[in-house]
């Protein structure tokens, strides 16, 4: 089961609404984002929650459907803490925060969440998956030379790759008004994926439905 999930992104707020945010972005788009209790730790915004209070949050805030009874379907053997961050490394060596916090709580990169944004993908196009290849993305480059593996899961928002136009500069500049408006909508549908990743004790099964899903509202 999925037990640390780090958002990679930018520190700064001239990095705030920018396309290699996009994970930052959909943090703080989460119903709960507020009941985050941020710490500086392990070279991140670094947050640990209980997971009776996750299974609350994602009651109180309706992400996910509740049983009759309003309980949510737990797996048996589910860790007693979740934890998450957003390094504050800079995207190019966010490896160093999430393999740091990996190893002092003992997490296998296999139980170790990336959620980032892709080229590879158009806006308006959610997609989880497992291992695999980096797509040139130094944030998960980073992470992998950190936790000595690629076997880890993502979750990826697409940002589009430009036609003729230098892809640093790209990805540091921000949303249009109108990918705005889509990834709002995208946020909003991804929050249960979300929650559903983080109650699954094999994530694989979500895969067939989110694996690279076009999100419109």
């Amino acid at each position: 089961m999925i037990q640390l999930v780090a958002f990679l992104g930018n520190y700064g707020r001239e990095y705030e609404r920018t396309r290699h945010n996009a994970a930052w972005l959909f943090e703080s788009a989460l119903p709960f984002s507020e009941r985050f209790s941020w710490q500086d730790k392990y070279k991140a915004a670094f947050c640990a929650v209980d997971y009776t209070a996750w299974l609350s949050w994602l009651t109180a805030d309706d992400v996910l459907k509740t049983h009759k009874d309003g309980s949510l379907p737990v797996p048996a053997e589910h860790p007693a803490r979740l934890y998450f961050m957003k390094p504050m490394t800079y995207m190019n060596a966010s490896g160093e925060a999430v393999g740091e916090a990996a190893r002092f709580f003992k997490i296998p990169a296999s139980d170790v969440l990336i959620i980032h944004d892709e080229l590879e993908l158009p806006v308006g196009t959610v997609s989880l998956k497992w291992s695999g290849g980096l797509g040139g993305h130094n944030g998960l480059r980073s992470v992998k030379a950190c936790l000595g593996t690629a076997d880890f899961w993502r979750l990826r928002f697409g940002i589009s790759k430009p036609q003729g136009k230098d892809i640093a500069d790209y990805v540091l500049s921000a949303f249009t008004a109108d990918e705005q408006i889509i990834l709002s909508q995208v946020f909003a549908q991804t929050k249960r994926l979300f929650g559903s990743v983080l109650l699954s004790s094999d994530p694989k099964q979500l895969i067939p439905e989110w694996g690279k899903k076009k999100v419109m509202a």
